[in-house]
């Protein structure tokens, strides 16, 4: 069940169970759409903000944001694109040569990846051989992966587009769908697509934040309106059960500060369960992540940080210091409101990705600009908001540490450098 008005409504009922035994165990400052940046004529003009309240089911353990804010308005004109980073590229590349060797997929199947972005990760699979197809809302984003080889359909996977695909191009070898798994408020219309797509002996492969990570490493900035769910182990292993598919492996990779890479095979079908099942599931026991009380700490937590944050910030600004902040990230719009980041402590963000330098940030509009921008300004200070590739950024901007720049690493915990 659903309430709200047209541009976000919440649902009163777990997206993985159904339960209504629903539990509010932390609330982050509202905000607008994480990518929702804006243009120097916008600036001037108010977003709208929606809550970023975090419930917790008590029926099957899912962690999730309830209010639902409307899919166009977070993803067709989507700025986030995988092969700005090299990082990801690597990590693409490694990601399609590990299933490809471990699971042995039929050679020249079809591998379709669900929010398929720039089509980086499918590269790699049509380079090996196999027939590929993207599935993205982002117009632009997909118009430009198909010009570059790597076709791309515009429009979100459902039901009834996986019985479209499997009709023109036969079952899927793999399905794959990396960082939006967390993105989708009907994940069941999305599994009983994947279930009916993929061939008896093929495979379901995705990515997203690992709830135990989020606590582990205070990834608190990960919790946005694009991340509906912040999935482990325990209730994904019921979920996709529901849905006629089976977990076999779940194990966790370093991406986005710490993710879960899971696997899933058509229920019955013939590869065993691993190990790395029954050892997250007992890391989970023991994080005590089937307690609500486990998420309420943690928000206490949270505030801890904000408070040191704050504080140091207070203390350079009343010295007359110059404060910049480092990457534009979906997450940096949670960190920033909800620790308070704004104008009167950061002058300007540094970002690599042209699509969004020019940009002001959502809500708080502080402008976007290329590092050229760090020897014209001359900041004393970076604060590193992708704070998760903070070993990168600071090796790569040495030259800013080498006449007398500081790096400000706020979380996990909080660092100068």
């Amino acid at each position: 069940m659903v309430s709200g008005n047209a541009a976000c409504r919440r649902r009163t009922d777990c997206r993985l169970c159904g339960s209504e035994a629903l539990s509010m165990v932390f609330a982050l400052e509202p905000t607008p759409p994480a990518n929702a940046f804006v243009t120097e004529a916008m600036k001037g003009r108010p977003q709208q903000s929606f809550p970023l309240d975090v419930f917790y089911c008590e029926c099957c353990g899912h962690l999730q944001l309830l209010d639902v804010v409307d899919p166009r308005e977070l993803f067709e004109d989507y700025v986030y694109v995988s092969g700005t980073s090299p990082v990801f590229v690597k990590h693409f590349e490694d990601y399609a040569a590990e299933v490809i060797d471990r699971f042995r997929p039929e050679p020249g199947g079809l591998v379709v990846d669900i929010g398929s972005n720039d089509g980086t990760l499918l590269s790699f699979f049509r380079r090996a051989g196999f027939r590929v197809l993207g599935i993205d809302p982002a117009r632009e984003i997909a118009a430009r992966a198909t010009e570059a080889g790597i076709e791309t359909r515009c429009g979100f996977f459902t039901a009834g587009v996986a019985s479209t695909i499997r009709a023109e191009r036969g079952p899927a070898a793999v399905v794959t769908a990396n960082n939006v798994f967390a993105h989708i408020d009907d994940l069941g219309g999305v599994a009983d697509g994947v279930r009916d797509l993929l061939a008896p002996a093929g495979v379901f492969v995705f990515e997203v934040s690992y709830l135990a990570d989020v606590i582990e490493k205070t990834l608190f900035d990960t919790i946005y309106h694009e991340h509906l769910d912040y999935h482990a182990v325990r209730p994904l292993v019921g979920f996709l059960e529901r849905h006629g598919l089976e977990l076999i492996e779940a194990m966790r990779v370093p991406s986005h500060g710490g993710s879960l890479r899971a696997v899933a095979q058509l229920k019955g079908g013939d590869r065993p369960v691993g190990a790395s099942v029954a050892e997250a599931l007992a890391v989970e026991v023991a994080m005590g992540l089937e307690r609500a009380d486990t998420y309420r700490a943690f928000a206490g937590h949270i505030n801890d940080l904000k408070n040191e944050l704050a504080g140091l910030l207070l203390a350079l600004k009343a010295e007359g210091k110059r404060i910049a902040g480092f990457g534009a990230p979906a997450k940096a719009t949670t960190l920033m409101h909800h620790f308070g980041l704004g104008a009167d402590f950061i002058d300007f963000i540094i970002d690599d990705s042209p699509l969004k330098q020019g940009l002001y940030t959502p809500g708080l509009h502080i402008p976007v600009l290329s590092s050229a921008a760090i020897a014209e300004h001359r900041p004393d200070y970076l604060l590193v908001l992708a704070w998760n590739f903070a070993p990168s950024i600071i090796a790569k901007n040495s030259a800013f540490r080498d006449v007398g720049g500081r790096f400000i690493v706020p979380l996990p915990k909080l660092e100068v450098v």
